[in-house]
């Protein structure tokens, strides 16, 4: 691995391109504790990765108007009751035009009702599993929910774990780039190579800052690019 840039200077970068320290503050995203994340049910897990992988690719505002919807439609995603579903009736709400017609994407939600209930079964519940999950491995986590999950690779895992508090870096276009033009990735970020050279860099800008993964994401995004206050 390439060595890398001082974190404090890619924070002071972020700052200046941001209007100072306290301006920049105030876009750091929060995460929760895994006792925090442990409180919710897995309904509401369901619920949360259902709509990122709807979300992926598709425009946010309509899918967040229609999930009350699928709430009703989908038991609240309680995962017992969605793994009830005959394949008709699947069927039937992956044409119904008050959802989202997408065959796919919602056969998803039962697929991945099952891998909710079948690690929660093993780990007392899926929250349990994720909250406990190392920060430090948090790329391992990306590629079990990648594994055992439907239409969870690529950035909906991740944007998944970030939009229910698990602190988890992200690979955005910004990000990525960063890590390309600095040489602290030599590989596709499709490949173990990459997430292995990733992981590795956020650990180390960790242990320098203090902050969390997350922040250190966003910080890293708003220093470089086209985003200048």
């Amino acid at each position: 691995m390439a060595k890398l840039e001082k974190f404090s200077d890619i924070f002071d970068r972020a700052s200046e391109r941001k209007g100072g320290s306290k301006a920049l503050a105030h876009l750091l995203p929060l995460t929760l504790e895994a006792d925090e994340i442990g409180q919710f049910s897995d309904a509401q897990l369901l619920s949360a990765m259902s709509k990122q992988v709807f979300q992926s690719g598709f425009v946010w505002r309509v899918v967040e108007n229609k999930w009350p919807a699928y709430e009703k439609a989908f038991f609240d995603f309680e995962p017992f009751k969605v793994l009830m579903l005959s394949p008709d009736q699947i069927q039937q709400r992956a044409t119904d035009a008050t959802l989202i017609r997408h065959q796919k994407k919602t056969q998803s939600i039962v697929d991945n009702a099952y891998m909710v209930q079948q690690i929660a079964a093993e780990y007392g519940s899926f929250a349990e599993f994720i909250g406990n999950w190392p920060s430090e491995d948090i790329t391992g986590l990306w590629q079990v929910l990648k594994k055992k999950g439907n239409r969870l690779g690529g950035n909906t895992g991740p944007y998944f774990l970030r939009n229910i508090g698990k602190d988890t870096f992200l690979l955005t276009t910004d990000v990525q780039s960063y890590l390309k033009a600095t040489n602290v990735v030599d590989a596709g970020f499709t490949s173990q190579t990459a997430l292995r050279q990733s992981q590795a860099a956020f650990n180390q800008w960790q242990q320098e800052s203090g902050l969390t993964l997350a922040e250190i994401s966003r910080i890293i995004s708003l220093s470089v690019g086209d985003n200048r206050v």
